[in-house]
């Protein structure tokens, strides 16, 4: 079990506690937070590096956390996940789980890649050397299968990667049973080997275009959508009305981009009227969660940095419209003051309490990774 460390007092009302840090010491990086309600439990999920920098990515870690009396949340102690690798020339990137209610399993997909190549050399090479794999649990994450490579359901669309990865965060489950795994790729023509050289650092041709790979069978085979038309990079989705899929994406625009799916990820659609302010020149990840305050209305929250310019600040938004108007995103609150990064979302379990996983820190925002549960009650009402 470890040693388990309490998220609360039972004197200090939920929503007034500090965050709590998960992941510190050494580098973690890359958030990825999942509630599984029929067992009550988290599952966090992050990056374990040599330091701060991408290419120094080691191996995925993970903490299991119980949700407890709708109190306090108990964590156990960290886990290395030995199977979330392919071997020991590649690293493990991108953590994103995602939960088949059907048959009870849960999937971690991940991204492998060669140790010391980044994603920057890829970019310049134009070659993928990404590789797309998972692990399963039948038993919340106290234990995993053997990894899996799904290299053949990339095969074709990698020709035209420079390369790609998943998420990062959580992935969806939607009514209909379908798995959506949120995703991007550095997208190339096939002309543009011809009219950009190979050494060149910065090709027009070559733009990073979200999309999703999901499975109409539980998992047991796996499709990759088509990509966005527009520049749009790390993602994360959510099922609203009607069996339509959200999708909210990182850009470089100074705009998120927000885009919606009526065929299940097979292909999006871009909101022309989105909002949405990114931060700084290369934006950020950031995380969206749909809720239901009550059985009639499906809403949307969204966290993210709020600083146009800096990864700091990281506020909460909610968007009560539907069908989803973009321009009605409302601000609930900032739950982390300062260096703020990456996050990921999860719900409580009876949607007044959401759960928040995040990087943070007091002069960086890559400092560590905290735990933050929050009230979105007065909202709702």
């Amino acid at each position: 079990m470890g040693n388990n460390t309490s998220s609360n007092s039972n004197s200090v009302p939920l929503d007034d506690t500090p965050p709590e840090t998960l992941f510190k010491q050494v580098a973690y990086r890359i958030p990825a937070l999942i509630y599984i309600s029929a067992e009550q439990t988290y599952l966090a999920f992050a990056e374990k590096r040599k330091t701060p920098d991408d290419t120094d990515a080691e191996v995925l870690v993970m903490k299991r956390g119980l949700w407890k009396n709708g109190e306090e949340v108990e964590w156990e102690s960290e886990c290395v996940l030995g199977s979330a690798r392919l071997d020991k020339i590649h690293r493990s990137m991108n953590p994103c789980p995602v939960y088949e209610k059907v048959s009870k399993t849960l999937f971690l997909f991940f991204i492998c890649i060669p140790i010391g190549v980044s994603e920057e050399y890829q970019i310049k090479t134009k070659k993928n050397q990404a590789k797309l794999c998972y692990i399963t649990s039948k038993d919340t994450g106290r234990s995993w299968s053997d990894v899996t490579n799904l290299k053949d359901v990339i095969s074709e669309k990698e020709k035209n990667w420079a390369t790609f990865a998943v998420g990062p965060g959580h992935g969806v489950q939607m009514e209909n049973g379908r798995l959506i795994i949120p995703a991007y790729a550095y997208y190339f023509d096939s002309l543009c080997l011809f009219c950009c050289s190979s050494c060149c650092s910065s090709c027009c041709c070559l733009v990073s275009r979200a999309f999703a790979f999901y499975s109409k069978d539980e998992g047991s085979t796996w499709h990759v959508g088509e990509q966005m038309k527009c520049e749009s990079g790390e993602c994360q989705m959510a099922e609203i009305k009607d069996d339509t899929l959200y999708c909210n994406a990182r850009s470089t625009s100074g705009y998120r981009v927000e885009a919606l799916s009526e065929k299940g990820g097979k292909c999006f659609n871009k909101l022309t009227s989105a909002q949405l302010i990114e931060t700084g020149d290369k934006g950020c990840q950031g995380s969206v969660l749909k809720i239901r305050p009550s059985d009639q209305s499906t809403w949307l929250l969204y966290s993210h940095p709020s600083d146009k310019t800096t990864r700091k600040d990281l506020t909460i938004y909610v968007n009560k419209s539907s069908p989803l108007d973009p321009t009605q995103w409302e601000t609930i609150k900032c739950i982390n003051k300062g260096p703020s990064g990456y996050s990921d979302l999860a719900e409580c379990g009876d949607q007044k309490y959401f759960a928040c996983l995040f990087e943070c820190g007091q002069n960086r925002e890559i400092e560590k990774i905290a735990f933050k549960i929050f009230n979105i009650n007065n909202t709702t009402d």
